[in-house]
């Protein structure tokens, strides 16, 4: 998964700059298909997503066990 290896690389990010460093490894992204990918994640419980401000949210890795 391109979404869990940067956030690994990279710690803890906004959606907007996990969207805009994936974007520039596949051009074919778009937003929808990517949160419906956050959702997933986060459902899965390889992700943490919450709210900053409005319109912003923080994305991070959740530590393995």
């Amino acid at each position: 998964m391109a979404i869990t290896e940067l956030l690994d690389r990279k710690g803890v990010l906004t959606d907007t700059e996990l969207f805009d460093l994936l974007k520039e490894r596949y051009s074919d992204v778009g937003f929808a298909a990517f949160n419906k990918v956050l959702m997933r994640l986060e459902v899965r419980g390889r992700i943490h997503v919450s709210s900053l401000v409005r319109g912003k949210r923080r994305v991070e890795l959740k530590k393995r066990e």
